[in-house]
């Protein structure tokens, strides 16, 4: 678990440095006599400016997590609740990044082509998905791994209530219930 949570570390790190640099960086670049982007109102501005801070959020999100990991106390309860918690919220807000990500890389293409060369945007948007659902697949099986054994496993060892055990229950409820009918009832299940 220390091992994935450093190498998941690192590409959220990478990812957070790589949209922060973008954020001041637009495509097009800066009007040099007022200042603004050059692309100004367009949509797909707006949509790159937004995937690129909710990337930047994400991934710094994920570095902190990631790092909670690593400087845990690595106590036994917390493998039991902790530290599957983290490590699958540091997975989805890293997917979450890089899902934005994409989608800011995708969005700037559209803004610098134009009208007769339509078909590069669309072509790189749909290979800007590759990564994502790349991702998604390899990393699925650690994330559905770690989800089992910290939600269906707790119950593995847990003793199961008897037949009897639950009548005594019942009884506590019911004062007219007896010992005699606890164990006619014990001895007919067994």
């Amino acid at each position: 678990m220390k091992d994935t949570a450093a190498q998941c570390m690192v590409v959220a790190t990478l990812i957070a440095t790589i949209v922060f640099a973008a954020g001041f960086t637009l495509p097009g670049g800066y009007d040099q006599n007022n200042g603004l982007p050059m692309f100004g109102p367009r949509s797909a501005l707006v949509v790159f400016v937004i995937a690129d801070a909710i990337s930047l959020i994400f991934s710094s999100t994920s570095v902190l997590i990631f790092l909670s990991i690593l400087t845990s106390r690595y106590a036994e309860r917390d493998f039991l609740e902790s530290l599957p918690k983290k490590l699958m919220f540091g997975l989805g807000t890293l997917f979450l990044s890089i899902v934005t990500m994409m989608i800011a890389f995708g969005s700037s293409f559209f803004l610098l082509y134009h009208k007769n060369q339509k078909w590069i945007p669309y072509m790189v948007a749909g290979f800007a998905a590759i990564p994502v659902i790349l991702f998604a697949f390899l990393q699925s099986r650690l994330l559905l791994d770690v989800f089992y054994s910290s939600y269906r496993s707790r119950y593995l060892f847990k003793p199961k209530e008897t037949h009897a055990l639950r009548l005594e229950n019942h009884c506590n409820f019911f004062p007219r219930c007896n010992s005699k009918f606890l164990l006619m009832v014990d001895n007919a299940h067994t």
